[in-house]
């Protein structure tokens, strides 16, 4: 990004909102260019729309900025220490057999959050749960092979820099997959292990 934008998003995360005229005087930037570089931030998705405000004293109302919610990603997070944290206090308090059933149980909990109407034939009902896994940021994809087995494909894990530490969110992964699909998949291939993918195969229950 722009250095002058990276500068007016840390302006915006430190002091919450702020007026073009308050990114001027920060800036050595004339009002002008500060608005140029504004809109192509709202163009981005960065900043928020501005809000009016009106000043006590007489005169016309100055409008304030903000961040947006999608600015958040650019800033630094720990996620990945906090859950390998979260993941060793587990284990020194409970058993690996109790690890592996909450994982489980997360990943059909999360599974309950999908619509999977009844009577859906198993081509339709793996349709609908790679649209629930896009919603999710998986980059689901999938085909049927010629001995009627169906090959789903994940481009993203959203849990990969843990799973390449500790597997054990694959977990939750299989017990979703399990609950939307109605039948244990197999995986064949894992961006845990340096794979480009995860790969799994799966047969319709009838089969």
């Amino acid at each position: 990004m722009q250095a002058t934008r990276e500068r007016i998003l840390s302006i915006l995360k430190e002091q919450g909102q702020v007026t073009v005229s308050d990114l001027s005087d920060a800036l050595g930037l004339t009002a002008v260019t500060v608005r140029h570089h504004l809109d192509i931030m709202r163009g981005e998705g960065l900043v928020a729309a501005p809000v009016a405000e009106r000043c006590k004293s007489p005169g016309r109302p100055k409008h304030v900025y903000t961040l947006s919610e999608q600015a958040s990603g650019f800033f630094p997070k720990r996620y990945k220490e906090l859950v390998a944290q979260i993941l060793d206090e587990m284990r020194a308090r409970i058993s690996a057999d109790e690890i592996d059933q909450m994982m489980q149980r997360l990943g059909e909990r999360l599974a309950d959050h999908a619509v999977l109407p009844a009577g859906m034939d198993f081509d339709r009902r793996v349709a609908v749960a790679i649209e629930f896994l896009d919603k999710l940021g998986y980059m689901p994809s999938w085909e049927r092979s010629d001995d009627g087995s169906y090959l789903i494909y994940i481009a993203n894990c959203p849990y990969e820099q843990i799973s390449r530490q500790d597997d054990v969110v694959c977990k939750m992964d299989m017990a979703l997959l399990t609950r939307l699909l109605g039948a244990p998949p197999r995986r064949i291939s894992s961006a845990s292990q340096g794979d480009h993918l995860c790969t799994y195969v799966v047969n319709p229950p009838d089969a």
